[in-house]
Protein backbone atom coordinates (compact mmCIF):
# COMPACT_ATOMS: atom_id res chain seq x y z
CA UNK A 1 0.00 0.00 0.00
CA UNK A 2 1.44 3.81 -0.82
CA UNK A 3 0.61 6.34 1.58
CA UNK A 4 0.51 9.52 0.14
CA UNK A 5 0.47 12.66 2.34
CA UNK A 6 -0.97 15.34 -0.32
CA UNK A 7 0.19 18.53 1.53
CA UNK A 8 -1.00 21.14 -1.25
CA UNK A 9 -3.60 23.45 -1.34
CA UNK A 10 -4.06 24.97 -4.43
CA UNK A 11 -6.87 23.50 -6.98
CA UNK A 12 -4.16 23.67 -9.32
CA UNK A 13 -1.20 22.33 -7.42
CA UNK A 14 2.17 21.78 -9.40
CA UNK A 15 3.22 19.76 -6.52
CA UNK A 16 0.52 17.87 -7.04
CA UNK A 17 0.77 17.15 -10.39
CA UNK A 18 3.87 16.07 -10.04
CA UNK A 19 2.84 13.87 -7.54
CA UNK A 20 -0.02 12.35 -9.52
CA UNK A 21 2.67 11.62 -12.60
CA UNK A 22 4.97 9.73 -9.51
CA UNK A 23 1.30 7.57 -8.18
CA UNK A 24 0.81 6.34 -11.84
CA UNK A 25 4.25 5.19 -12.60
CA UNK A 26 4.27 3.35 -8.97
CA UNK A 27 0.77 1.66 -9.21
CA UNK A 28 -0.79 0.14 -6.03
CA UNK A 29 -3.34 0.92 -3.55
CA UNK A 30 -3.33 4.14 -2.38
CA UNK A 31 -4.33 5.46 0.89
CA UNK A 32 -4.55 9.82 0.54
CA UNK A 33 -4.30 11.77 3.60
CA UNK A 34 -5.14 15.02 2.65
CA UNK A 35 -4.20 17.40 5.30
CA UNK A 36 -6.10 20.72 4.07
CA UNK A 37 -9.22 17.77 4.47
CA UNK A 38 -7.75 16.36 7.60
CA UNK A 39 -7.54 19.62 10.47
CA UNK A 40 -4.72 18.26 12.31
CA UNK A 41 -4.08 20.65 14.98
CA UNK A 42 -0.82 20.70 16.53
CA UNK A 43 0.11 19.30 20.19
CA UNK A 44 -1.14 21.05 22.86
CA UNK A 45 -0.09 19.87 26.58
CA UNK A 46 -3.41 18.16 26.80
CA UNK A 47 -3.55 16.09 23.90
CA UNK A 48 0.38 15.19 24.41
CA UNK A 49 0.27 13.81 27.90
CA UNK A 50 -2.82 11.60 27.10
CA UNK A 51 -0.88 10.38 23.70
CA UNK A 52 2.26 9.63 26.20
CA UNK A 53 0.32 8.40 29.04
CA UNK A 54 -1.42 5.95 26.20
CA UNK A 55 1.61 4.76 24.46
CA UNK A 56 3.51 4.27 27.40
CA UNK A 57 0.45 1.82 28.47
CA UNK A 58 0.73 0.36 24.70
CA UNK A 59 -2.55 1.28 24.22
CA UNK A 60 -2.82 2.54 20.65
CA UNK A 61 -6.81 1.75 20.10
CA UNK A 62 -7.23 5.84 20.66
CA UNK A 63 -8.14 7.66 16.96
CA UNK A 64 -5.03 10.03 17.40
CA UNK A 65 -2.77 7.18 16.66
CA UNK A 66 -4.39 6.31 13.09
CA UNK A 67 -2.12 8.58 11.53
CA UNK A 68 0.74 6.68 13.06
CA UNK A 69 -0.31 3.23 12.28
CA UNK A 70 -0.99 4.04 8.71
CA UNK A 71 2.37 5.95 8.64
CA UNK A 72 4.04 2.14 10.21
CA UNK A 73 2.55 0.13 7.94
CA UNK A 74 2.33 1.44 4.44
CA UNK A 75 5.04 -0.36 2.06
CA UNK A 76 5.87 2.99 0.22
CA UNK A 77 5.30 6.59 1.34
CA UNK A 78 4.87 9.66 -1.19
CA UNK A 79 4.69 13.32 0.30
CA UNK A 80 3.81 15.93 -1.85
CA UNK A 81 4.40 19.59 -0.25
CA UNK A 82 4.97 22.56 -1.60
CA UNK A 83 8.23 24.53 -0.78
CA UNK A 84 6.82 27.37 1.50
CA UNK A 85 8.67 30.06 3.54
CA UNK A 86 12.41 27.77 2.91
CA UNK A 87 10.47 24.44 4.05
CA UNK A 88 6.58 23.40 4.47
CA UNK A 89 3.19 24.11 4.92
CA UNK A 90 2.65 23.77 8.55
CA UNK A 91 -0.32 21.49 8.14
CA UNK A 92 2.74 18.89 7.57
CA UNK A 93 4.34 19.53 10.33
CA UNK A 94 1.39 19.22 12.58
CA UNK A 95 1.19 15.82 10.66
CA UNK A 96 4.62 14.47 11.48
CA UNK A 97 4.07 15.25 15.21
CA UNK A 98 1.07 12.83 15.32
CA UNK A 99 3.48 10.60 13.36
CA UNK A 100 6.42 10.69 15.64
CA UNK A 101 4.81 7.98 18.44
CA UNK A 102 6.97 5.80 20.36
CA UNK A 103 5.73 2.44 20.51
CA UNK A 104 4.67 2.65 16.24
CA UNK A 105 6.66 4.49 14.06
CA UNK A 106 9.81 3.72 16.20
CA UNK A 107 11.32 2.70 19.81
CA UNK A 108 14.59 3.40 21.61
CA UNK A 109 17.10 1.00 22.36
CA UNK A 110 18.67 0.56 26.03
CA UNK A 111 21.43 2.80 24.49
CA UNK A 112 18.82 5.09 23.93
CA UNK A 113 19.26 5.19 20.20
CA UNK A 114 16.14 5.54 17.89
CA UNK A 115 15.14 2.14 16.22
CA UNK A 116 12.57 2.61 13.02
CA UNK A 117 9.49 0.70 12.82
CA UNK A 118 8.11 1.66 9.61
CA UNK A 119 7.83 -1.50 7.12
CA UNK A 120 8.26 1.28 4.19
CA UNK A 121 11.84 1.02 2.14
CA UNK A 122 11.28 4.02 0.26
CA UNK A 123 10.06 7.38 0.67
CA UNK A 124 9.52 9.81 -1.87
CA UNK A 125 9.39 14.16 -1.43
CA UNK A 126 8.29 16.10 -4.20
CA UNK A 127 8.15 19.98 -4.39
CA UNK A 128 8.08 22.54 -6.56
CA UNK A 129 9.16 26.11 -5.80
CA UNK A 130 8.76 29.59 -7.24
CA UNK A 131 12.68 30.17 -6.86
CA UNK A 132 15.35 28.39 -6.49
CA UNK A 133 15.34 25.42 -3.14
CA UNK A 134 19.06 26.73 -1.95
CA UNK A 135 18.55 24.58 1.03
CA UNK A 136 16.88 21.59 1.42
CA UNK A 137 18.08 21.20 4.78
CA UNK A 138 14.73 22.98 6.40
CA UNK A 139 12.54 21.14 3.99
CA UNK A 140 13.16 17.97 2.30
CA UNK A 141 16.17 17.50 4.64
CA UNK A 142 13.88 17.89 7.95
CA UNK A 143 11.56 14.71 6.07
CA UNK A 144 15.21 12.61 5.20
CA UNK A 145 17.00 13.12 8.42
CA UNK A 146 13.33 11.95 10.12
CA UNK A 147 12.99 9.32 7.82
CA UNK A 148 17.05 7.96 8.23
CA UNK A 149 16.98 8.53 12.18
CA UNK A 150 13.60 7.64 13.54
CA UNK A 151 11.78 5.78 11.16
CA UNK A 152 14.09 3.15 9.61
CA UNK A 153 13.59 4.28 6.22
CA UNK A 154 16.46 4.83 4.38
CA UNK A 155 15.82 5.33 0.90
CA UNK A 156 14.49 9.06 0.83
CA UNK A 157 14.19 10.54 -2.89
CA UNK A 158 13.39 14.18 -3.64
CA UNK A 159 11.50 15.42 -6.48
CA UNK A 160 11.46 18.66 -7.20
CA UNK A 161 10.79 21.24 -10.09
CA UNK A 162 12.24 24.58 -9.40
CA UNK A 163 12.30 28.46 -10.63
CA UNK A 164 8.49 27.91 -11.91
CA UNK A 165 8.01 31.38 -10.88
CA UNK A 166 10.72 33.61 -12.12
CA UNK A 167 10.21 35.97 -15.19
CA UNK A 168 10.74 34.24 -18.16
CA UNK A 169 10.48 30.86 -16.67
CA UNK A 170 8.71 28.49 -19.03
CA UNK A 171 6.79 26.57 -16.53
CA UNK A 172 4.90 24.00 -18.75
CA UNK A 173 8.33 22.66 -19.94
CA UNK A 174 10.17 22.47 -16.66
CA UNK A 175 6.86 20.55 -15.52
CA UNK A 176 6.74 18.11 -18.42
CA UNK A 177 10.84 17.59 -17.89
CA UNK A 178 10.39 16.90 -14.07
CA UNK A 179 7.14 14.64 -15.16
CA UNK A 180 9.59 12.79 -17.87
CA UNK A 181 12.61 12.01 -15.30
CA UNK A 182 9.75 11.08 -13.10
CA UNK A 183 8.59 8.17 -16.12
CA UNK A 184 12.04 7.32 -16.93
CA UNK A 185 14.01 6.87 -13.57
Amino acid sequence: MILFVNACVREESRTKRLADCLLKKISDEIKEINLEKENISPLDSKTLDLRTKLAEAKDFDNPMFDYAKDFAKADTIVIAAPFWDLSFPASLKCYIESVNVVGLTFEYTSDGIPYGLCKAKKLYYITTSGGKIFNEEYGFGYIKSLCNNLYGIKEVTCIKAENLDIVGSDVETILRTTEENIKNN
